[in-house]
């Protein structure tokens, strides 16, 4: 199938053939009729299979034939609501490249970033609205956004900004919009909270599903590392020199561990740059913008960019420390080999990771290769090791009680 089957106009078509893009994925080829014939959906799809194109594309079209302004100017036609700035700013970017031949204008609002540019941009009025949850009810409650001619509403990564807390913001946001919408609901997994969610909003929705709810890419070799938790840096700087290249996603659990390992490889002479929550949206940006343009080829990450970096090329990721939800392993790894390319991910394993292995292995129904031929392997028996405080007791000598006071004594009380 061709994008000309799609039945999608000639501006987006040569839009699309620009981007380089001739067959659209599985997603698109199932999702754009249904959402051309405004039907309400649920597409479970991983991220890397192309599904901002599955309702980018369809909302472009469907928006093509208002895209002049009307007097007053013009209104929010369509919502796309993201969990991450990450996620938002790249929605945001595959807009404005399907849009470039038309005259739809599209922009993006997101927390941790200055409002006041965000608010002159919507006064001037937008088509098309990315944002995320905080920002946008903040914009409202300013009456700078109205939702009031929203004719499409996107929820995406729906799993995401359920686990992240945003429920009773989602519920809100979708209210403020018009009743006669449509909603489209895309969801990396449809846990239980995430399908209640969708019965209590959307009317009658076709459901789309694209492979498991958790496969992994085929197109990903998966390796797995047992190492102590003491040489997993060693094994990294010895995976870098020798056979890990190209540009690389290293993941960790904490903030702290980010910054501490971006210290030990920069002074071994790599060219780093990080991400994670406690840097400011710019920071955050400019890290990202560094990576993707080159200046950089290693970027070390906590979860929060997990979901929101689309990069080419991407030749590896390493699970530095392994993920303690399983699904989060899947959204990590896919971040490589996207778009038919291929990749690898390399993930360290300490004892006391042991049981995170079994439930991915659970979730992905296959068993990860096992890397033993390294410098740095655990003893397959080796238990953690839990550091104990010592206890200290009285400094005081047993039996410094004086005789009289041991003797029994009648008491007032």
């Amino acid at each position: 199938m061709s994008f000309k089957d799609l039945q999608l106009n000639k501006s987006l078509l040569r839009a699309v053939a620009e981007a380089g893009y001739d067959n659209p994925t599985k997603v698109q080829e199932q999702t754009i009729p249904l959402v051309l014939e405004q039907k309400d959906l649920v597409v479970s799809a991983q991220t890397g299979t192309g599904k901002t194109a599955a309702f980018a594309l369809p909302i472009l079209q469907l928006l093509f034939n208002q895209q002049d302004s009307e007097k007053g100017g013009k209104k929010i036609k369509a919502l796309i609501v993201s969990p991450t700035r990450e996620l938002a700013i790249q929605i945001e970017n595959n807009f404005k490249t399907y849009s470039t031949y038309t005259n739809l204008r599209t922009t993006v609002v997101f927390g941790g970033a200055s409002i006041e540019p965000q608010k002159d941009i919507l006064k001037k009025g937008v088509d098309i609205l990315i944002a995320t949850p905080g920002r946008l009810l903040d914009l409202h409650k300013q009456d700078i956004v109205n939702l009031d001619f929203v004719e499409i509403l996107v929820l995406d990564e729906a799993d995401l900004m359920l686990d992240m807390g945003f429920i009773d913001d989602v519920r809100k946001i979708e209210r403020l919009c018009t009743r006669e919408k449509q909603i489209l609901l895309f969801s990396a997994t449809v846990p239980h909270k995430v399908e209640f969610l969708a019965n209590t909003i959307l009317k009658n929705p076709e459901r789309i599903e694209v492979e498991q709810n958790a496969s992994t890419s085929k197109n990903v070799k998966q390796l797995l590392y047992y190492v102590p938790k003491r040489n997993k840096i060693e094994l990294c700087l010895h995976l870098l020199r020798n056979s890990i290249k190209g540009n690389i996603i290293i993941f960790r659990r904490t903030k702290f561990g980010v910054d501490k390992l971006q210290k030990t490889l920069i002074k071994n002479g790599y060219k780093v740059d990080s991400i994670h929550g406690d840097k400011s949206q710019s920071a955050r940006q400019d890290a990202l913008n560094r990576f993707k343009n080159a200046e950089v080829n290693i970027l070390i990450a906590t979860d929060v960019a997990a979901r929101g970096i689309d990069v080419d090329g991407l030749d590896a990721v390493i699970n530095f420390d392994l993920p303690n939800i399983p699904e989060t392993y899947v959204h990590r790894i896919g971040r490589t080999a996207r778009a038919g390319k291929s990749g690898i991910a390399h993930s360290f394993c300490s004892a006391d990771e042991k049981n995170y292995v079994k439930t991915i292995q659970q979730l992905i129904e296959q068993d990860i290769e096992i890397e033993q031929n390294h410098p740095y392997p655990l003893d397959p028996k080796a238990k953690p090791i839990i550091h104990k405080s010592k206890k200290t007791g009285s400094k005081h000598k047993k039996g410094r009680k004086s005789t009289a006071s041991k003797k029994k004594k009648k008491r007032w009380y």
